[in-house]
């Protein structure tokens, strides 16, 4: 009887070694199993992260509808990519030309904007370069023309504001955008987030093209001031997609109706105003598109 029990616990000795012996990777990929069909991955602009308003939004999500939230801030581009290759589940983007092919190469259901604000062209307060009262093309020539009278810093990493960017470029003459980043020492690559990007325009006292969010959010560490804030081309509007390889549209889709519901809108409306005596973004859920 006495060898019986010891044969049994002996079983069960080894059987607890041989699962052991498997390792923690498979038993951690298990718990990360288990525990992403409570996840939401969603990839978002920098913009939208670094102004402080997704980390506004995200609990109230977490709570709304009992989801954990994977956040990936990156720029426009690679949030596409991340989307084109299955790996999130929605989008929060700002680049419209980039947005429709995604969706009509089929990765995404639908483009939904929820808000929009303005790019600007800012600089040192001095305003070496004389942009002042331009516009945004004729600013972009003047640097190009005249490579001694101001720098400018690109994001430089396919981000909706470097598509911008290389719109005005080409609205302004300039199709060639390979040709201006290789024109001169005046041009500066940062291949950075837009935080990242004012601050290093800033420590250069260079021009650089921001969101107007993200302007504000920095603007008390920045010695820098917008130079150029009008001219249709700077329009900049906010969507959200659900990517068609996503394994959770209908949890994605809630992301869709969470940003565009009252409340939310409201929220966004008012984001900012207390702080900087105005909203780092205008809601638009439910309307027509904001036009340029």
């Amino acid at each position: 009887m006495k060898k019986t029990i010891y044969g049994i616990l002996a079983l069960f000795l080894l059987a607890a070694l041989v699962i052991g012996s498997i390792g923690c990777s498979e038993s951690e990929d298990l718990t990360k199993v288990a525990t992403a069909e409570g996840r939401l991955r969603v990839a978002t602009t920098t913009s939208l992260y670094d102004t402080g308003l997704w980390t506004y939004l995200e609990p109230k999500f977490e709570k709304k509808y009992d989801v954990q939230l994977d956040i990936i801030s990156t720029g426009s581009g690679a949030a596409l990519t991340y989307g084109r290759n299955g790996d999130v589940d929605v989008l929060a983007v700002h680049s419209k030309a980039d947005e429709l092919k995604f969706i009509s190469d089929n990765y995404g259901l639908a483009r939904v904007w929820f808000a929009y604000n303005y790019f600007l062209i800012v600089g040192p307060e001095s305003d070496p370069a004389g942009l002042k009262g331009l516009t945004p093309e004729a600013a972009f020539t003047k640097l190009y023309k005249n490579p001694g009278i101001g720098s400018f810093v690109s994001r430089g990493d396919n981000s909706g504001t470097h598509s911008k960017e290389k719109a005005i470029w080409k609205s302004a003459g300039y199709s060639d955008y390979n040709a201006v980043k290789a024109s001169g020492s005046w041009y500066l690559d940062a291949g950075k987030g837009m935080g990242d990007t004012l601050t290093m325009a800033s420590e250069k006292q260079a021009y650089t093209l921001t969101d107007e969010g993200t302007f504000l959010a920095f603007k008390s560490k920045l010695d820098l001031v917008p130079t150029i804030d009008t001219g249709s081309i700077l329009l900049n509007v906010y969507s959200v997609i659900v990517c068609t390889k996503s394994t959770k549209q209908e949890m994605a889709q809630n992301m869709v109706d969470f940003l565009t519901s009252d409340e939310i809108q409201e929220i966004i409306g008012n984001y900012g105003k207390s702080t900087y005596g105005k909203s780092l973004f205008i809601p638009c859920a439910g309307e027509a598109e904001p036009a340029s």
